[in-house]
């Protein structure tokens, strides 16, 4: 079951809107071709060592498709059913799940859940806890949740984003101000790491 569009918060809604799906993609090329490395996000996942990596809120695809030329297991899942066309049209070979993260219930586990690129302050925020636990119910024992996402007024903070990932029996082991492991020290951008607890 997807989100109804019309029920996405705002900001995606605007967000969206303006998207050229066309000129989104080809931002990531134009940096690969001038020297700089586009996947930032990927090389952070690959520190992990991971045979499997479910790229929640995928979009078009880049990071999935980046993973699995790298060598790693990796699911696609989108709420957006163009983003999901843009991903398979760009790579049929791997698997792309037209699902929202509060319905997700997919049949293998992973090493890691990345939620990349604003996912987190892109659900709706009533919908918000219950999509972290839908992700969280997809890792492996030692499995690691992986959230990069902005810091700005309206969106979701760190101690809220720690309060949900903790009803979802996962603690905080990392936190960074950047995908290149930047140390945090407050700032408008964090990626988070947790794991489950006990």
């Amino acid at each position: 079951m997807s989100q109804d569009p019309a029920d996405l918060p705002a900001d995606w809604a605007a967000w969206r809107d303006r998207l050229d799906m066309d000129a989104y993609d080809e931002r990531w090329a134009r940096l690969a071709a001038a020297g700089v490395d586009p996947h930032g996000e990927v090389a952070f996942v690959q520190a992990y060592a991971p045979s499997s990596v479910l790229d929640a809120g995928c979009g078009t695809g880049r990071v999935a498709i980046e993973l699995a030329r790298r060598g790693v297991e990796v699911v696609g899942v989108d709420t957006d059913p163009d983003m999901i066309a843009a991903a398979r049209a760009k790579e049929p070979g791997l698997p792309w799940v037209r699902c929202d993260l509060v319905d997700l219930t997919l049949p293998g586990l992973f090493d890691v859940v990345l939620l990349a690129g604003n996912v987190v302050p892109y659900v709706t925020a009533d919908r918000r806890a219950e999509a972290v636990l839908g992700c969280a119910r997809h890792l492996e024992p030692d499995g690691r949740l992986v959230a990069g996402f902005a810091l700005r007024p309206g969106w979701p903070d760190l101690a809220a984003y720690d309060a949900w990932c903790a009803a979802a029996g996962l603690e905080l082991r990392e936190r960074w101000a950047t995908w290149g492991r930047e140390p945090y020290a407050g700032g408008d951008y964090a990626v988070s790491v947790h794991v489950i607890g006990g």
